[in-house]
């Protein structure tokens, strides 16, 4: 096998150019292609900027041409060589170097290669736990790399604007104190104190709000945070997020300002105008149309209530639902009332699996309304709601009545869906929304309490602080999220820095004072000294660059991402560890519990 002794890459494939002509280069990286035509072999060479042809003819070079009879796909080669303009009739305008090609002086076959598992290109039909498994072969292919290069130029652009701010870049510690509000931590077993725990951080939430007290009052970090948790398309046990934080700014200083920096992103990596100032929305009127918090505005189709319509009717269903507090609620599908009847049963499926206990429709046909619930509510009454939610004929109403909560989720789910059926969603723009002014809490059912909707050290407002301790239901933060086509972007708040307020917080949510001292104690006693106000929010990396590059999962722009079972098939990760390392951290497996 040859070396690169005495050899030094000159350029990239692609930066050699018409201009280079006649100069002698050196080229490295990998065949992408390789073909013989008898006296002369043509090979296609690939580095992560892209490809150059190579001609190897033993009329010039008899030994580079014999290394080049042996080469197959995916060697590792170096190339010396001189740049030739193509005959006119060989130029590839499809290619960056289409105009030139190299001509092989001399070869090095650095390292052989097996035949990959799949084919090194882009669009390929290729099952996700292969490319997985195969990940350093995976992102070989231009469309991966391509990926992991926007990813560097997001972050620079992010760095860019956060350095000519005054914002400071400071690491904080990924070994933490374990303070299971939220998600599940990952625990990490501490070797040198017996029986204790770290915690790997969800966030550095607690330490950047220290910093502020410490008085480094412009703090940024690209982050990276672990949560246990179930995973989807858009999440990953291991995350990275551009954190921020700042001191004596108001919320609207802080909104104005994450704006510029993310128009100075899509600016600079995309060469996207954002249009500013962003459409800013409370949280209770994006629930009140859209049934969500994080709604996609590149489509219509809001909620119509049409409670007061259907109260004082004979259907009981109606009526039952809005005695016991319930609501009815509806949306218009424009041009799609020839819906098929087996398409009208699949879409009562599809709500049903979000809480929905059944869903009425209203087709307004050029040959007349038609409805599986007329018979009980009458001509004038459906009229009534075509009225309300502006339908016109050959357009479609869908009715959905329960709790305000299962109204929300399954008629949002189903606005969702419609809008894909239809086609009615603008692919190609970016929707930004500011959704404001959070309720601080919600109840679970699950532990018989309020628990922070954001996280507990959420500022309140004024207006709502007497509420606290007797209507923590209708209490209201000063959060903020940023959306971006239906997905959570980022999201953040002005802080609590009173002792005493925050105390109170945590007296909301079901924490003793020893639990509070217990767990966030020191954050207690920082706030003695001399906190300043202060607010952040957080941006998840991953999720923006997947909506930027407009893919479908947070995998496709991870270097190095699980499955969603929390597994890496290609380092196998996690595995078992030896009887010697649990001794060492005193932890002994069940062996039941394994088994389980």
């Amino acid at each position: 096998m040859d070396t690169m002794e005495g050899l030094s890459r000159s350029h990239y494939c692609t930066a050699v150019s018409e201009a280079d002509t006649g100069k002698e280069v050196v080229l490295c990286g990998w065949v992408e292609r390789r073909r013989d035509h008898g006296g002369l072999i043509f090979i296609d060479l690939r580095d992560r900027t892209g490809i150059v042809q190579v001609v190897a003819s033993p009329d010039y070079a008899e030994e580079a041409f014999k290394k080049a009879e042996q080469v197959r796909n995916e060697y590792v080669l170096a190339i010396r060589g001189i740049v030739r303009l193509r005959d006119a009739e060989t130029v590839n305008p499809k290619m960056a170097t289409g105009t030139i090609e190299i001509r092989c002086e001399e070869m090095r076959v650095l390292n052989l290669s097996k035949t990959p598992p799949f084919y090194i290109e882009d669009h390929i039909d290729v099952d996700e736990k292969i490319r997985l498994k195969y990940r350093y072969l995976d992102l070989r292919r231009p469309e991966m790399q391509n990926n992991l290069i926007m990813r560097h130029r997001v972050k620079h652009a992010m760095r860019e604007f956060l350095n000519s701010r005054g914002f400071i870049d400071i690491e904080t510690p990924e070994l933490c104190k374990s303070t299971p509000e939220g998600a599940r931590d990952y625990l990490v077993p501490s070797r040198v104190n017996d029986g204790k725990f770290y915690a790997l951080p969800q966030s550095p939430q607690i330490f950047k709000q220290l910093l502020m007290i410490s008085g480094m009052d412009r703090y940024y970090q690209i982050a990276r945070c672990f949560r246990d948790e179930d995973l989807r398309a858009d999440r990953q046990p291991e995350f990275t997020q551009l954190d921020l934080e700042m001191s004596f700014m108001s919320q609207e200083d802080i909104l104005q300002l994450t704006e510029a920096m993310i128009c100075h992103v899509f600016q600079a990596v995309l060469g996207h105008e954002i249009e500013r100032p962003i459409r800013r929305i409370t949280w209770d009127y994006a629930m009140e149309n859209y049934g969500s918090d994080k709604p996609d505005l590149r489509f219509d189709m809001k909620f119509h209530d049409i409670t007061a319509l259907v109260k004082d009717t004979e259907f009981k269903v109606f009526r039952s639902v809005i005695e016991n507090g319930g609501q009815v609620k509806a949306i218009n599908v424009k041009g799609y009332s020839q819906i098929p009847r087996r398409e009208l049963d699949g879409l009562v499926e599809y709500v049903a699996t979000y809480g929905a206990k059944g869903l009425a429709w209203i087709c307004f046909t050029p040959d007349g309304l038609k409805s599986q619930v007329k018979k009980f509510l009458g001509e004038d009454t459906l009229q009534a709601i075509g009225r309300e939610c502006g339908s016109e004929t050959g357009d479609l109403v869908l009715m959905i009545a329960d709790k305000p909560s299962v109204v929300a989720a399954s008629l949002g789910e189903l606005r969702k869906e419609m809008a894909r059926r239809t086609n009615c969603i603008r692919e190609d723009e970016f929707a930004f929304t500011w959704v404001v002014d959070f309720p601080m809490f919600e109840y679970s059912e699950e532990e018989k309490r309020y628990v922070a909707m954001h996280h507990p050290f959420t500022a309140i407002r004024d207006e709502d602080l007497d509420k606290l301790e007797t209507d923590p239901g209708h209490v209201y933060a000063k959060a903020y999220d940023l959306v971006l086509n239906g997905v959570e972007l980022g999201g953040g708040s002005l802080r609590i820095y009173q002792p005493e307020l925050q105390q109170r917080v945590f007296k909301a949510i079901g924490l003793t004072e020893e639990e509070a001292e217990q767990k966030f104690g020191f954050l207690l006693r920082a706030f003695e000294y001399g906190a300043p106000p202060h607010g952040g929010l957080a941006f998840g990396l991953d999720r923006m660059i997947m909506l930027m590059l407009k893919r479908k999962s947070i995998r496709d722009v991870i270097a190095f991402p699980k499955t969603q079972n929390a597994i890496d098939p290609m380092s196998e990760a996690p595995s078992p560890v030896t009887p010697k390392q649990l001794h060492e951290l005193h932890i002994q497996i069940e062996e039941e519990l394994v088994k389980k």
